[in-house]
């Protein structure tokens, strides 16, 4: 019969195997895609990507993007890494759900912050902000780090279209 302390040293290292078993190798653990920080009001929340290109390779991943309810004209702060800054982003404003690009700012090479928007300079009450990475090196696929919101009366991913 194995120890507590022991059975937890296999269970740590059969998790570290398997999240680092996409690329293969146990040197894809360091070539984790980095997230991206977003901040509205008082509220912090980390988004992971849904595709990066690390190491030169596009990679599509498996996250269900955070979903931030927020007051009217509440501000918000999207933070990138500064290899995602160096590289430019852009953030792209999308329906609730995530389904029609309604708009898009670019944002200044190098600058990791943008907060050049607050939860009211969208017009339907839910809806994606998308930061998304400019492409780079030779990969087909780009940094994007989709990110909801919801102010009072909105939705999120309700698979409805809005009639009007």
């Amino acid at each position: 019969m194995s120890s507590p302390s022991r059975a937890a040293a296999l269970l740590v290292g059969a998790l570290t195997a398997v999240l680092a078993g996409c690329g293969g190798d146990s040197s894809s653990a360091t070539d984790a895609p980095p997230d991206v920080t977003v901040a509205a009001g008082p509220q912090e929340v980390t988004a992971q990507p849904t595709q990066y290109c690390g190491s030169g390779e596009g990679q599509r991943y498996d996250v269900t993007p955070p979903v931030i309810e927020v007051s009217p004209d509440t501000p918000i702060a999207l933070t990138v890494p500064d290899d995602v800054a160096a590289n430019g982003w852009s953030v792209q404003v999308f329906d609730q759900q995530l389904q029609e690009k309604l708009g898009e700012v670019d944002v200044e090479a190098g600058t990791t912050t943008f907060d050049g928007i607050n939860s009211s300079d969208v017009v339907p009450p839910g809806y994606y902000l998308v930061v998304v990475e400019d492409a780079h090196d030779d990969c087909l696929l780009t940094g994007s780090w989709p990110i909801g919101f919801i102010r009072a009366g909105g939705a999120i991913g309700t698979g409805e279209s809005p009639s009007g």
